[in-house]
């Protein structure tokens, strides 16, 4: 079997990988295994730092190659792609200076003579990451979990090969011992048999709701930990007190950041009676005016999709939603020409059985809702399964206090964007997942919390 890498702007297969195979698996199960042992003491942790933080050097000094890469193979445009690298060396870089803090003994007053927790790691961790962000989701797991003495599987999106066989170079680039992180070239129907492995201690999935089912399902069987982060389907709610010219321009940046195709992309535009019309006015003219073209090109602010299949389904739900009775402001269509494009989109007037109501929509496709009070905003909200991200433009401090309490999401933006920080907790509730990555929450996850007395 094979994995082929394939530009979604062209079409042109740029190189195919062979996958491994069972037996392949097993030797590298065999050396996480074997490397644990010698790779997690506390008194290796200065050595891991060290390493990660040459990690975050590779990634600065070799930015414009890997983002080249992400850009011919998934389609994200250029000056997106270096951001992410950039950002992949921010969270090595976190943890370089925040681990020994992280990870140190908790003390807990008791009427014991010494009582605290102490932070341990678990073995191999296998991470089953998505091609959305091919290198910031592996990162935001791998800086931590090899920071904590943890080995690292990954199981990467089979359109993004690449991507996956590079982050392994760049870890043993940086010094990190052969076996420290392993990069596994299966097809998804190999994943229930390494998650089954006794070796393997536990998973982490980004990715869809099928996906992240079937790995918690498969997890549970053999009573391993997971955490899930899935879909979103973010709220992004404006009040007359919010300064409705920045939440305009912001509302653009939000849909389309990565073409759209972010779990944490502001997807449904919730604006309050008083100034839907002006808002949508000016979002859709913003929509009207991004440029859509060759991701190497870096005035293009919207890319082509990732594959043919998700243009596609994208394609698909936004004619069920119009033809359920929703009215379509700009856009629709499948340009002609090469390319998995789509045109950046605004739906309106829709009504609750249609697509764009209640699911995902993974593309530069934006739904507008009008809602006559704060009460009807933060209900259509939560009119989701999924509880991800939510931004909130309001000045009125009790407003803002309602939106905090009463949206049901893992992160609330008040008068901003969402976006992830490894300084910060980021994860969702409902369909979104569950588990938290990044900050100390994050790192946590998977470690052992032993509770440790002493009479």
């Amino acid at each position: 079997m094979s994995m082929k890498s394939i530009n979604p702007a062209t079409g042109e297969v740029l190189r195919e990988f062979r996958t491994h195979s069972a037996a392949e698996v097993e030797v590298k199960l065999a050396k996480a295994e074997e490397l644990f042992a010698s790779f997690s003491p506390r008194s290796k942790l200065k050595e891991r730092l060290n390493w990660l933080g040459r990690a975050a050097d590779i990634l600065i000094r070799d930015k414009g190659r890997f983002a080249k890469m992400m850009t011919l193979e998934m389609g994200k445009p250029i000056a997106q792609a270096e951001a992410e690298v950039e950002k992949c060396a921010l969270g090595c870089r976190h943890y370089v200076e925040n681990a020994e803090k992280i990870l140190a003994d908790e003390q807990i007053k008791t009427e014991k003579s010494a009582s605290y927790v102490r932070y341990l790691p678990i073995g191999p961790v296998l991470a089953v990451m998505p091609w959305n962000f091919p290198f910031w989701q592996v990162f935001r797991f791998a800086a931590p979990a090899l920071a904590a003495g943890n080995i690292g599987l990954l199981k990467h999106a089979s359109n993004v090969p690449e991507c996956a066989l590079a982050i392994e170079e760049i870890f043993r680039e940086a010094g990190f011992p052969d076996g420290a992180f392993q990069t596994l070239l299966i097809p998804s129907s190999m994943v229930n048999g390494v998650i089954a492995d006794n070796r393997v201690k536990a998973t982490t999935l980004t990715g869809s709701e099928g996906a992240g089912s079937k790995v918690a399902e498969a997890s549970g069987k053999y009573l391993k930990k997971t955490v899930l982060e899935l879909g979103g389907s973010d709220p992004f709610i404006v009040m007359p007190s919010a300064d409705v010219d920045l939440a305009v321009r912001t509302a653009v940046t939000a849909r389309v950041q990565n073409t759209g195709q972010s779990c944490i992309a502001s997807k449904r535009f919730i604006v309050h009676s008083d100034i839907y019309v002006k808002f949508v006015d000016a979002f859709v003219a913003g929509m009207k005016a991004l440029k859509v073209g060759d991701p190497m090109d870096r005035t293009v602010q919207v890319g082509p999709l990732a594959t043919w299949d998700i243009r596609d389904e994208l394609a698909k739900q936004v004619e069920d939603t119009v033809k359920a009775g929703a009215e379509c402001m700009i856009g629709g269509k499948v340009p002609a020409g090469p390319g998995a494009f789509y045109e950046p989109t605004v739906l309106a007037q829709i009504p609750e059985k249609a697509p764009a109501y209640f699911d995902e929509l993974f593309g530069p496709v934006a739904s507008v809702f009008k809602a006559r009070d704060i009460g009807a905003a933060i209900r259509i909200a939560n009119a989701t399964r999924f509880g991800l991200g939510s931004s909130v433009w309001t000045n009125d401090k009790a407003e803002e206090a309602r939106f905090v309490d009463e949206i049901d999401a893992g992160f609330t933006a008040v008068n901003g964007m969402v976006a992830s920080d490894p300084r910060l907790p980021f994860g969702g509730t409902k369909a979104s997942g569950h588990g938290r990555e990044l900050a100390a929450v994050g790192m946590r996850e998977f470690l052992n919390a032993k509770t440790v007395v002493r009479t």
